[in-house]
């Protein structure tokens, strides 16, 4: 069933917060097209897990190009589409997360600062903003779940700091509609029931 008129919705969240499997659940539910975060064909992600400080500035400049075409791409299309992860968490969390912690300059994030506000001016924001939050202890249960080895490694405390700049950005929040889904006691992906409460609340909030 598709929801008219096209709609343009994003999933925000941490790292192992569910929302690459909430994408594709709600794309498949709705009939919108799905737009993944560039992970597995990432040149410097793993690189970036084994030395924070020499890539940091390289990856984030790389999620933000990727991030921009794809809203681009987004916007342009005529077809009701869900993004998983948006171009706003690269800028309000991981890279002012790595600056804040010694792992970004002062030059590289002022420059990657300058960039990010140059694209907004011509990025039109999501309908809706969904934002799955979990705690650590259902973040690392999740990383260690899906097995992917560079990020295996990921401390507790970076996870820890990740949240608390989520939650900065999502009190902030005011491009558009913003929904909140408490994720630590839902297994949307295996539970229908569970699944079933959350379209009803993505239903409601547009």
């Amino acid at each position: 069933m598709t929801l008219q008129p096209k709609k343009f919705i994003a999933v925000a969240g941490n790292i192992g917060s569910g929302k690459s499997s909430l994408t594709t659940l709600l794309g498949k539910k709705f009939g919108w097209t799905p737009y993944y975060e560039s992970v597995e064909d990432n040149p410097y992600l793993a690189d970036f897990y084994g030395d924070m400080k020499r890539w940091s500035f390289h990856l984030q400049i790389y999620f933000l190009s990727h991030r921009f075409q794809t809203h681009k791409k987004i916007v342009e299309s005529p077809q009701s589409v869900i993004q998983d992860r948006s171009i706003y968490e690269d800028a309000e969390i991981f890279a002012r997360n790595l600056f804040e912690i010694g792992n970004m300059t002062q030059r590289d994030y002022d420059n990657y600062v300058a960039l990010y506000k140059v694209m907004m001016e011509f990025l039109h924001p999501p309908d809706l903003m969904v934002y799955l939050r979990a705690e650590v202890p259902t973040l690392k249960a999740q990383i260690a779940k899906r097995g992917r080895e560079y990020e295996q490694s990921i401390p507790t405390d970076y996870l820890s700091q990740l949240n608390k700049h989520y939650e900065s950005w999502i009190a902030n929040y005011k491009l558009g509609k913003l929904l909140v889904i408490e994720s630590d006691h839902l297994d949307f992906v295996h539970n229908a029931a569970d699944f079933d409460k959350v379209e009803k609340q993505i239903r409601s909030a547009l």
